[in-house]
């Protein structure tokens, strides 16, 4: 820890030397591996007694002679620069194939434990750029300003997705066209944005700030050694279900609910309450729900019966029982939840991990997820 940098440099080189004359002793000639050696001999003498200048010396001519013997070319700099970023490119697939995989936020089925995609219509004009750069950071907020140029009527809204992860929507019109950094049905619930309205030359079309959808890391590492928790927020895929329609390009999409309802469990809601085998459930986000204040609303019951012809939870009376091999997903946002109550409990194997981490943004719902 104490030694001068240039004996720590001596001792690295030293190993180097001894290193190439174990791979090359086979191919080397006499006389260049004879330099090689008495350089490494001397240099090692000057080590142990401690000389520095003759350190740095020895250091200086052993590492010449290796330069000549191995001259450094523009190839070896591109192999090296691509084995780092191959590598990295292995861990990173590797991390989150096996242990943390980023997902995002799309919708507000679980607000206000965690956000989905936001619009809030403006009236102003957009605030200064350093402003926005700050929000943006801070709470994932972007603004959009769409004017129509001439009169026009709004003839379909199209998905356009980015990397799989950024999605955009385009607005078409008669005679122009709009690139907005924000989703179709945000565009369609919040800023009332939809096919066949009309809008005059200046007219406003969408103003307003975009807050992105909490970005989180799920746990794909824990459910392969515990079973899932009840009260877990977690994330599952949606093969089978066959109400959800897949993505053409992305497969069956995620999703991000609140884990109500483990094997064997005997459910019932009466709102606003939950009820597992006659009792609440005990935990944080299960008494948040129930509390109905600061945004909460409790749980509602589902439709009198789900699209699939069966019935979940459809009114205060009815019960449950959750097969075995399934769980009861419920959104904490009840009231405006597809969940398990439209469409029945998930099964195990499509079960992906427990949502462990809001990574962005930073406000307001930053750290460990409960």
């Amino acid at each position: 820890m104490f030694s001068p940098r240039y004996v720590k440099h001596s001792k690295l080189l030293l190993r180097h030397a001894q290193k190439y004359l174990r791979y090359k002793q086979d191919v080397l000639p006499d006389s260049e591996r004879a330099e090689i050696e008495a350089g490494v001999a001397s240099l090692g003498t000057a080590l142990r007694e401690k000389r520095g200048d003759q350190i740095k010396a020895e250091a200086e001519a052993l590492d010449s002679k290796l330069h000549m013997l191995t001259p450094v070319t523009w190839e070896a700099h591109w192999r090296e620069n691509c084995e780092v970023i191959l590598v990295a490119i292995i861990v990173a697939v590797g991390i989150r194939s096996y242990f943390l995989q980023p997902f995002k936020i799309p919708t507000g089925s679980m607000q206000p434990t965690l956000n989905g995609i936001i619009g809030h219509p403006m009236t102003e004009p957009s605030p200064n750029i350093v402003q926005q750069v700050a929000e943006f950071v801070l709470r994932g907020r972007n603004y959009i300003n769409v004017v129509s140029k001439e009169d026009d009527r709004v003839e379909q809204i199209v998905p356009q997705k980015y990397a799989f992860f950024f999605t955009f929507s385009r607005i078409i019109c008669q005679r122009q066209r709009f690139l907005v950094y924000v989703p179709p049905d945000t565009l369609r619930q919040d800023f009332k944005v939809v096919p066949g309205n009309r809008y005059r030359r200046g007219d406003v079309i969408a103003r307003g700030a975009v807050d992105t959808g909490d970005q989180v890391f799920v746990d794909k590492f824990s459910y392969n050694f515990v079973k899932p928790h009840r009260g877990d927020v977690f994330v599952f895929k949606t093969n089978g279900v066959s109400l959800i329609q897949a993505d053409p390009e992305t497969g069956a999409p995620y999703y991000i609910k609140r884990l109500a309802g483990l094997p064997g469990d005997q459910m019932q809601i009466r709102p606003p309450q939950l009820y597992i085998g006659g009792l609440p459930p005990e935990g944080r986000g299960f008494n948040l729900v129930m509390s109905a204040q600061d945004g909460y609303r409790g749980y509602a019951n589902g439709p009198a019966r789900a699209a699939d012809g069966r019935e979940y939870l459809g009114d205060p009376n009815m019960m449950f029982t959750v097969p075995e091999g399934r769980y009861f997903a419920m959104g904490d946002n009840s009231y405006n939840s597809y969940d398990s109550r439209y469409w029945g409990p998930v099964a195990e194997e499509n079960l992906v991990g427990r949502g462990l981490f809001v990574y962005w943004p930073f406000v307001p719902h930053w750290g460990l997820i409960r």
